[in-house]
């Protein structure tokens, strides 16, 4: 148990996240609860943008964060690999307030449920915004603003078509935060919909994230 509390009180430190006290010592591994500020901390990885085993072609980013290849099936176009299960994540911004909306999944409207804020934090502080870290990489314009991300849960799925057993969808996906409903297997996604998906095309900012492979912070807050 001190060992526990030893790393949670570093990380509150390292990413302000309240007092050692306000920090649950009860949260997963690579988790950090922070119940006085709302906050969810999960340890990242800036992920790498190409992959072997599609020999160096690379993909437009439509997720925030999701576990590495080869267990992460968005791994080919996320920003973040994570390791740790997304239902603990959804745990855990449950444990700071937030009721689940509902995912969607292709169409023109947009998923439901509480609006959050998503920041990926550095080793040196630096607290970037989905505005800051995305851009069009034609236009270089940075992710819109006005584009905001929700709690919604994630649907259940059916592992084995046989059997009439479902689990956490996002369990089985590895998704943590999709950008365009491109999937219901998540547990954040934003206000975009399949028809923005046709135009805006985005790509990381690599002026401003770190060098792949970096470890960081992915925090979850309650919109302001």
């Amino acid at each position: 148990m001190r060992t526990v509390l030893l790393r949670l009180t570093f990380w509150a430190a390292l990413l302000g996240l309240g007092t050692a006290a306000s920090v649950s010592a009860d949260s997963p591994k690579g988790i950090v609860i922070d119940a006085e500020k709302k906050s969810v901390s999960i340890e990242a990885k800036i992920a790498p943008r190409k992959l072997e085993h599609l020999k160096g072609e690379i993909y437009p980013i439509e997720v925030i964060a999701c576990w590495p290849h080869p267990k992460g099936k968005k791994a080919h176009e996320t920003v973040l690999t994570i390791d740790v299960l997304p239902s603990e994540v959804h745990k855990a911004i449950e444990a700071i307030g937030l009721k689940p909306g509902k995912p969607v999944r292709g169409g023109e409207v947009p998923a439901t449920g509480p609006d959050v804020q998503i920041f990926i934090v550095t080793a040196d502080g630096k607290k970037l915004s989905a505005d800051k870290f995305l851009l069009d990489p034609r236009t270089k314009k940075p992710f819109p603003k006005t584009v905001k991300f929700r709690f919604t849960g994630s649907v259940l799925s059916q592992p084995d078509p046989n059997k009439p057993e479902k689990t956490y969808g996002a369990d089985l996906s590895g998704t943590l935060i999709a950008i365009y409903p491109v999937t219901d297997e998540t547990v954040i996604q934003s206000t975009l919909t399949m028809k923005e998906e046709k135009y805006l095309k985005l790509e990381v900012n690599s002026e401003v994230l770190p060098k792949e492979g970096t470890a960081v912070r992915l925090v979850i807050e309650p919109a302001k």
